[in-house]
């Protein structure tokens, strides 16, 4: 599994009701498992306890299809959980 920091990478998405919000990329990264490439992003909003809304979605790193996929499965959602537990821990520590 190769994550890619993208940090400062920025793109914009039309949110529920339309409206365009502007989103930074975290990071991405490309699962053996799943054999799909990820995007973790925030739209640097927060929720009712304070903490960064993070966002995940699967994407074509080709280009060739700019639309965001959702995750499937459990195995995809566990697998991005643990990547950011992982982060989460090493930016404690720091």
């Amino acid at each position: 599994m190769n994550e890619s920091p993208k940090k400062n990478s920025v793109f914009t998405i039309k949110n529920a009701n339309g409206i365009e919000v502007e989103c930074e990329v975290l990071f991405t990264f490309d699962s053996e498992t799943t054999k799909k490439s990820y995007i973790v992003y925030t739209d640097n909003t927060t929720d009712e306890s304070g903490s960064l809304k993070v966002y995940a979605n699967t994407y074509d790193p080709s280009g060739k299809n700019m639309n965001l996929m959702p995750i499937e499965t459990e195995i995809e959602y566990n697998t991005i959980e643990a990547i950011l537990n992982k982060l989460e821990e090493t930016e404690a520590k720091e």
